[in-house]
């Protein structure tokens, strides 16, 4: 969620292009996001280079080349040293309009290698540039230059505001998981250079991204090996959508952090169409909590496991078939899910219970998804093991680091480092009472309750006693207080000359 300067910033640049006559909020984001990627590239850029010139080496591995770019359309070429952000966000509005529209456009569409099928390519092949005035151009790239893109995923930061000025984003389901939460999901699950991840429901690629930096920062070294690099970039990321926007804002996310070719295609993951099963050792989505689906365009061994036309429930069915043996998932479901009393509810639960084994169940407050969403939501945590579930450890999260207001302000209160570090504990958990945040419950005992994992009905609550003052005590201390307050009026009176 972004706040203050940078809001009001995006808010300039998405007042300036909507008053110049673009009329739809989707293109609107679209050409804003366009816009961020020319300058994520240079900045990308800029920064290889320094860390090339820092260690001694020539920089090789060139975005913007040596020699001049030749769009496809048109025979007139210019040097890719002036598609960059850094050259052109200087020049008059007229050059840099024609530059930009009949240049840069052009080659941001070709970045990850022309003529590759790839996410990028197939995805970018039809985007459009639309801005329709140098002057609109200018005041959008003005303001853009003065803010700061590093270290950040700032492309879903933006994406996930926009969704909010366009009104959108409760009543499509369309709202960014946290960053705090994605990467305290991927912290929970360890992802592994051997794993083969999906998220079938993958927004702005997120979880992905978040996984792709866990690597990077965790495994480094093993990264530098040649089948582990070619798995990381080509293999290892899988993500289905059905918006094109976000799919095309995935896939440059994606480009921008180091993945060069995932596997990100535009698929409704519940319908016949998607046809792999048994395949992915690692799932972290955040599914669609709100809609249904046409039942006739579910597919039919995701019914048999879950017969329902509630998503939350289908996409549930689908992680475990889309699990391998030994596969594991982190995923977010809303609260009705962990307790629903319909025989969909119950299915899925009992699926969970008894043919894998769930791991965790940690209860998330209302506020963490808004201002977008009020819902109730919990972390799943579960491994596809046909012997079934042992125990499960419940954790009661109160606080995510900031308020659950609208507002989400940054807060000391923060019970993430404790979720993850007691995860990675669970031995020192066995004994904890149920009257504490976390702690286990047997299998038997969720059975017992018709698989209902809702933490309140395990959790028991401590009453302390509290001693109030007898009636006589609290009547006496009215009546003095009622001499109080007449000495007091009498003393104003006399000072007021009313007496």
């Amino acid at each position: 969620m972004i706040t203050g300067e940078l809001k009001s910033k995006i808010d300039k640049i998405w007042d300036t292009i909507w008053t110049a006559g673009i009329s739809s909020p989707t293109t609107v984001l679209e050409q804003i996001t366009y816009l961020m990627f020319m300058k994520l590239l240079d900045d990308n850029e800029i920064k290889r280079e320094g860390n090339a010139a820092a260690l001694g080496f020539p920089y090789k591995s060139k975005i913007f080349k040596d020699g001049d770019f030749t769009p496809d359309e048109g025979n007139t070429s210019i040097a890719y040293s002036e598609l960059r952000w850094k050259k052109f966000h200087n020049s008059e509005p007229n050059v840099m309009f024609d530059t930009v529209r009949n240049f840069v456009f052009p080659f941001i569409k070709t970045v990850n290698g022309e003529g590759k099928d790839t996410a990028f390519s197939r995805f970018m092949n039809d985007a459009v540039f639309l801005i329709p005035t140098p002057k609109v151009l200018a005041v959008c790239v003005d303001t853009l230059n003065e803010i700061d893109m590093s270290n950040k995923d700032i492309m879903g930061d933006v994406y996930e505001y926009c969704l909010g000025l366009m009104s959108s984003a409760g009543a499509l389901g369309q709202f960014r998981t946290p960053r705090h939460i994605v990467d305290m999901m991927v912290e929970l699950v360890c992802p592994k250079t051997n794993d083969k991840i999906l998220d079938p429901a993958m927004g702005s690629a997120g979880f992905l991204l978040g996984s792709a930096k866990y690597l990077q920062k965790n495994n480094a070294t093993e990264l530098m090996r040649k089948d582990v690099a070619e798995h990381y970039n080509k293999t290892m990321f899988n993500g289905f959508d059905t918006d094109p926007t976000m799919l095309r804002i995935g896939a440059m996310n994606m480009l921008l952090h180091g993945v060069e070719e995932p596997n990100i295609d535009r698929q409704d993951s519940l319908s016949d169409d998607n046809t792999v099963r048994d395949e992915y050792s690692l799932i972290l989505a955040n599914p669609p909590f709100t809609g249904s689906v046409f039942q006739e365009d579910i597919s039919k061994d995701i019914l048999a496991l879950c017969k329902t036309k509630k998503t939350e429930l289908l996409f549930l069915a689908l992680f475990i078939k889309s699990l391998i043996i030994g596969g594991r998932c982190a995923c977010i479901v809303p609260d009705g899910v962990l307790f629903g009393s319909s025989n969909a509810h119950k299915s899925i639960r009992k699926e969970l219970i008894e043919n894998n084994c769930l791991q965790a169940v940690i209860s998330m407050p209302s506020g963490v998804f808004k201002p977008y969403a009020g819902v109730s939501t919990a972390v799943l945590i579960f491994k596809k093991d046909p012997s079934g579930t042992n125990d499960v450890w419940f954790y009661d999260m109160k606080a995510d680091g900031h308020t659950l207001d609208d507002k989400r302000t940054p807060i000391e209160d923060n019970d993430i480092p404790d979720i993850i570090a007691r995860f990675h504990n669970l031995q020192v958990e066995v004994d904890r009472e149920r009257t504490e945040k976390s702690f286990f419950v047997p299998r038997d005992e969720i059975v017992s309750n018709d698989y209902d994992l809702s933490i309140n009905k395990y959790k028991k609550t401590e009453y302390i006693p509290i001693e109030y003052p007898s009636t006589q005590e609290i009547m006496t201390n009215i009546r003095e207080l009622e001499i109080e307050i007449g000495s007091a009026m009498d003393e104003l009176e006399k000072m007021l000359g009313l007496n």
